[in-house]
C-alpha cells in the first residue's frame, strides 16, 4: 500500500517540474553570465561563448574605432572623379600609420565613399579605388599589409551631406578598426582575449613612436 501511494506523488512532482520549464526558452539576446532555464544541456555555456565571441569583440573594436577617430584623423577626401592623395591627405595617413603601427594587435579597413555625381556602378568603383589608394599609402609608411583592408567601397549610398551636387565632404575614405590579429596560428579570438587588448589600449592615452611593450612580447 505505501508503494501505491509513493508512485503517484513522484508523478505529481514531475508534472509540477515540467509546469515551471519554458517550452520556448529563447537565449538569444542574453548577456554572458544570464541564468538560462533550458532542458538543453550545456545551452548556457553556449550562449556566454557566443556572447564573448561575437558581441563582446564587435563592440570593443567598434570602442578603439572611436579612439582611432579622437586620436587622428580617421577621413581623407578627394577632388572630384580622382582617387590621386593630396598633401592635406597624405599627411592624415601618416598620422594613421604611425597609431596602426603603435597598436601591433589591431586589424583595420578601409571604406570608399563618392558623391551622388555619375552612375552607381561607377561611383562604386572609385569608392573602391579611393580605398586601394589609401592602403597603398599606409603600405608605404611601413604598415603590414595583412593589417588594413580596402574593403568594396559604399560608393554614393552613404552620404555625409545629402545633396545630388558634387560635394568634397561625400567623396572620402574612413578607416575603422575590423578586429584583433590572431595569436601565432591558434585558432579565431574569443572575447577574452579581445578584452585584454582592449584594455591594453584603451587605458594607455596614444603617444606618437610609442609601443606598448606586450605587443613586441612575441614579435
Amino acid at each position: 500500500m505505501k508503494n501505491l501511494l509513493f508512485i503517484p506523488a513522484i508523478a505529481t512532482v514531475a508534472i509540477s517540474l515540467q509546469g515551471c520549464a519554458s517550452p520556448d526558452s529563447d537565449i538569444r539576446g542574453l548577456e554572458a553570465g544570464s541564468e538560462i532555464s533550458s532542458d538543453g544541456f550545456g545551452i548556457a555555456t553556449a550562449n556566454n561563448i557566443g556572447v564573448q565571441n561575437g558581441d563582446l569583440t564587435n563592440t570593443l573594436a567598434a570602442n578603439l574605432t572611436r579612439k582611432f577617430a579622437a586620436e587622428v584623423p580617421a577621413k581623407v577626401n578627394f577632388a572630384f572623379n580622382s582617387a590621386v592623395l593630396d598633401a592635406t591627405a597624405r599627411d592624415a595617413l601618416r598620422q594613421q600609420a604611425r597609431w596602426i603601427k603603435s597598436h601591433g594587435k589591431i586589424k583595420f579597413r578601409v571604406y570608399g565613399h563618392t558623391d551622388k555625381v555619375g552612375s552607381a556602378d561607377y561611383n562604386r568603383r572609385l569608392g573602391l579605388r579611393r580605398a586601394r589608394a589609401v592602403v597603398n599609402y599606409l603600405v608605404s609608411q611601413g604598415v603590414s599589409r595583412s593589417k588594413v583592408q580596402a574593403v568594396a567601397s559604399f560608393g554614393e549610398t552613404r552620404p555625409l551631406v545629402l545633396t545630388e551636387s558634387r560635394s568634397r565632404e561625400n567623396r572620402r575614405t574612413v578607416t575603422e578598426v575590423s578586429g584583433f590579429v590572431k595569436r601565432g596560428h591558434g585558432p579565431d579570438l574569443d572575447g577574452k582575449y579581445a578584452m585584454t587588448v582592449y584594455k591594453a589600449y584603451i587605458s594607455t592615452p596614444y603617444k606618437l613612436n610609442t609601443i606598448p611593450r606586450f605587443i613586441d612580447a612575441k614579435r
